[in-house]
């Protein structure tokens, strides 16, 4: 009778931890799905293995099912294994995080911040030949342009505190900034020309764009620096992005497949990708699984990664950093490599005008401020900054 009493008490135990286990591995994995969005599957898997692997062996043990020597070392190889592959997932992980390059989050915004001390905004010693006091226009762009326009503040601002989130001088991106215009909360912003749908929404509203073009950049295609290409034709760029050219070798590169990034739809170098593509259609970019700010998961277009195999796309300007460290490389089209010069001579085909985007509802000083950013001052602020005048 003990003996069955004894048996059943290790059954009910047994029963007990395994309803244990399962509850904390729908609670692991419910975590991992709210906090994980690179291989977030295999990391499902593994908290599985593990569950099943406790389950399992407590079983073998408890009953006596294998000898205890045996059942110690099958444990060891078993856990072990699940160990290697996590250190295998985070060696990854860490792996795809040191390529993450040429992303808006790579830029310090707080080192253009206008009037901050130290800041590394362009300034000339002369006086300004106009000085806005009053009911400053609300100002808002991408964050590539964040630099010139946070120099046009701090020329023709009054001294205060500009937050970069918020206020009359902030960087919300060009899809937030067409937004924020649209709605009238900014008054002038500084982009790329706007995408289809963007233009739709102001006609829609009611309302027109008046673009004004202040300079022009070189929009780049680049590569990781050990990639045996240096250029491109305009017709295998397109040919790259609609996905009937997908192997380097086609192009004189090495036998790797092309990983080609695209950047989030109405950004402004995603809507420069779509004219460049001329009506060719454009293929499904590589997505990723992110975290959503409300702990969902969200698929969002993956910021570029340089692999070997990969080719990404910016303006000149915005990737130019990641050049001087030898990270990538600008691709030449059609032979001319994109430069200050090329852009400046219109050699380089894939050379855009940037604007200040205004509404005919905008601040009453917008117009003197579109004017003064086009007299001697203002070009001068944008050559320095690193951009092409348009003067």
């Amino acid at each position: 009778m003990e003996k069955y009493m004894w048996l059943g008490s290790k059954v009910l135990v047994t029963i007990i931890l395994t309803i244990g286990i399962i509850f904390t591995s729908l609670l692991a994995i419910i975590y991992t799905s709210m906090t994980v969005s690179t291989g977030r599957t295999l990391v499902y898997v593994l908290i599985i293995l593990l569950a099943l692997g406790i389950v399992v062996f407590w079983i073998l043990g408890v009953f006596n099912i294998l000898h205890t020597k045996k059942l110690v070392i099958s444990m060891g190889i078993y856990f072990g294994m699940c160990l290697l592959v996590f250190v295998g997932y985070q060696w990854y992980v860490n792996y795809l995080d040191s390529l993450e390059v040429v992303s808006t989050q790579d830029v310090d915004l707080r080192a253009y911040q206008p009037f901050t001390e130290g800041n590394e905004l362009v300034t000339f010693d002369e006086e300004s030949t106009i000085d806005l006091e009053n009911e400053l226009p609300v100002l808002d762009g991408a964050t590539a342009l964040y630099p010139v326009y946070a120099a046009f503040a701090q020329a023709v601002y009054p001294e205060k505190d500009y937050p970069f989130y918020e206020g009359e001088v902030m960087v919300t991106q060009t899809p937030r900034a067409y937004e924020n215009l649209l709605n009238d909360r900014a008054d002038l912003i500084f982009v790329a020309g706007p995408s289809h749908q963007q233009k739709q929404a102001f006609e829609t509203n009611g309302k027109e764009l008046n673009m004004t073009p202040i300079g022009k950049e070189a929009f780049v295609f680049f590569v990781n620096v050990d990639n045996p290409v240096d250029e491109l034709t305009v017709e295998e760029v397109q040919g790259i992005y609609s996905g009937e050219i997908t192997n380097w070798k086609d192009v004189g590169g090495q036998d790797e497949a092309i990983k080609a990034f695209q950047r989030p739809e109405n950004s402004g170098s995603q809507t420069t990708l779509e004219k460049i593509m001329d009506g060719v259609q454009l293929m499904e970019p590589p997505k990723d699984d992110v975290v959503s700010g409300m702990g969902g998961i969200i698929e969002e277009t993956s910021d570029y990664r340089n692999h070997r195999n990969s080719i990404g796309f910016s303006f000149r300007y915005f990737a130019n950093e990641m050049v001087e460290q030898g990270e990538i490389k600008f691709l030449e089209i059609n032979g001319v490599y994109p430069d200050k010069a090329s852009v400046q001579e219109g050699t380089y085909l894939f050379t855009d005008h940037f604007y200040a985007v205004s509404t005919e509802s905008s601040h009453d000083n917008v117009a003197e401020f579109k004017d003064w950013i086009l007299s001697n001052q203002g070009q001068e602020l944008i050559e320095e900054t690193g951009y092409v005048p348009v003067k």
